[in-house]
C-alpha cells in the first residue's frame, strides 16, 4: 500500500489492478444524497397513502415502508448495480469485496446491518472515527463484512482506443448488457483491459490463441454462442462496453 492509501490486487492470470480507497468527503456525499433520495420517495408515499386513508394508518404504514426502503436501498444497487447506488454513482465510488470481487449477498447484509453501530451517536460518527484511523478508509461495516469503498474511474490509456472501436458492436443490446454487469467481476474487467492494451504486442499465433480462448469463455458465460464475429472482436466489444456502457 502506497502513502496515497492505494491497494494493489494480483488476479489469477497476473494482472495487477489499482485500487484507490474511497475519501471521507467523497463517501458522506453519497450518503447524503441516498438518504435524501429514500427520505423524498417516502415522503410521496406518506402523502400518497394520506389522501386515501386515515391519517394514523397512513402514518403507520408510511413509517414501515421508510424502514424497509432504507435497508433494502443499500442491499438492492449493493448487489445488483456493481456496487454502485445512485449517490455512489454520482461520486463514482463502488463498494467491493476486499479481493476486487463483487459484493456478496451475505457481505451487503452484514455492512448494512452493521451501520447501525457506524451510525452512532450522531450520522455516522463512529464509521467516520474508524474510516479515518483504517489505512485504507474502512468503516466498521467494511472491516466487519471484508468490504472496500473505492474510487471507480476509469483507465485513461482505453480513452483513444473507445474512439476507435468498431462502428457496430452487436454485445450492445439490454439483454448482453445485463448479464455483463451481473456476470464480470471487477478482476474480469481488469483482465480483459489489460488484454486488449497488449494485444497489439503479441504475435500473431499467440494473440489468435489467447483472445479465442478468452472469447470461447464469454460465449458460453453470456450466451453468445451463435454471434456470427471472430474470438478478437468479441473480447473488444464486450470490453468496449465494460469501459463505455452508453455507447
Amino acid at each position: 500500500m502506497s502513502a496515497a492509501a492505494e491497494l494493489t490486487i494480483v488476479t489469477p492470470e497476473h494482472v495487477h489492478i489499482r485500487l484507490e480507497p474511497a475519501g471521507l468527503g467523497s463517501r458522506f456525499l453519497a450518503i447524503c444524497i441516498d438518504s435524501a433520495i429514500v427520505q423524498g420517495v417516502s415522503m410521496i408515499i406518506l402523502t400518497s397513502l394520506s389522501a386515501f386513508l386515515p391519517r394514523g394508518i397512513a402514518v403507520a404504514i408510511g413509517i414501515t415502508l421508510n424502514f424497509l426502503l432504507t435497508w433494502s436501498w443499500h442491499i438492492y444497487f449493493e448487489t445488483q448495480m456493481q456496487g454502485r447506488t445512485p449517490g455512489k454513482r454520482m461520486l463514482r465510488l463502488r463498494v467491493i469485496d476486499a479481493r476486487g470481487l463483487p459484493v456478496s449477498l451475505y457481505q451487503s447484509l452484514v455492512r448494512n446491518i452493521t451501520r447501525v453501530l457506524d451510525f452512532a451517536p450522531l450520522f455516522y460518527g463512529v464509521g467516520a472515527i474508524a474510516s479515518m484511523i483504517s489505512p485504507s478508509r474502512r468503516r466498521l461495516g467494511d472491516i466487519i463484512a471484508d468490504t472496500l469503498v473505492i474510487r471507480d474511474t476509469q483507465p485513461l490509456a482505453y480513452k483513444g482506443q473507445l474512439a476507435a472501436e468498431r462502428r457496430y458492436n452487436s454485445l450492445r443490446t439490454p439483454r448482453v448488457q445485463r448479464l455483463i454487469r451481473h456476470r464480470i467481476s471487477l478482476q474480469e474487467r481488469e483482465f480483459l483491459l489489460a488484454l486488449c492494451l497488449r494485444a497489439d504486442s503479441m504475435s500473431a499465433a499467440a494473440r489468435y490463441d489467447v483472445m479465442e480462448e478468452v472469447a470461447a469463455k464469454y460465449r458460453i458465460e453470456l450466451g453468445l454462442e451463435d454471434e456470427p464475429i471472430s474470438g478478437e472482436n468479441l473480447v473488444r466489444d464486450l470490453t468496449a462496453v465494460l469501459f463505455n456502457p452508453v455507447g
